[in-house]
């Protein structure tokens, strides 16, 4: 189940990253990509360095999840908005109960 979750989750980063684009398209979309995509790499990935501890890293993810949530429903669709909020928040919180497996390197 756990790397359903994961998967679930990857679908998830990857559709907040493209419905930022998507609304901002096209200059301020690829600067709200970008942004997304660098916060998440250095605050929010497992492999970063300086990942951040929960709670804040859980609120900087639900932060993102927010703004993609408010994105898809600014580019006029309300339902896409709603299934991406339960999806992303139900993997957010389950990725604590069901951690991301660590590298032995």
């Amino acid at each position: 189940m756990s790397a359903v979750n994961l998967t679930l989750r990857f679908v998830c980063e990857l559709a907040a990253i493209g419905a930022l684009v998507w609304w901002g398209w096209p200059v301020l979309g690829v600067v709200l990509g970008l942004a997304v995509i660098a916060v998440w790499a250095v605050a929010v990935a497992p492999k970063s360095r300086r990942r951040l501890p929960d709670p804040s890293r859980f609120a900087i993810e639900l932060v993102i999840f927010g703004c993609a949530t408010a994105a898809f429903a600014g580019v006029g669709h309300p339902v896409l908005a709603v299934v991406f909020a339960v999806a992303a928040v139900v993997t957010a919180g389950l990725v604590r109960v069901w951690p991301e497996p660590v590298d032995p390197a």
